[in-house]
């Protein structure tokens, strides 16, 4: 599993995290929505992609996160 941050424009309510497979959702004060969670493999993390384009939101940036020690 790899740990990725997805960032998109907008505040998405917290109800969608559910939705995005239980990914952390955060509201940044510059007023984007960062996603934190685990993906299992490139299939998930291309499902998670179509679910934000579903959504209609942009999508302004996808980073995998360091491993944690």
């Amino acid at each position: 599993m790899s740990r990725y941050l997805l960032r998109l424009a907008g505040h998405l309510d917290q109800r969608w995290s559910p939705w995005f497979d239980g990914f952390e959702v955060v509201h940044e004060p510059d007023g984007t929505t960062t996603l934190y969670g685990e993906v299992a493999d490139q299939a998930a993390l291309h499902g998670l992609l179509g679910k934000v384009r579903d959504l209609g939101v942009p999508l302004l940036a996808v980073e995998v996160m360091p491993e944690r020690s």
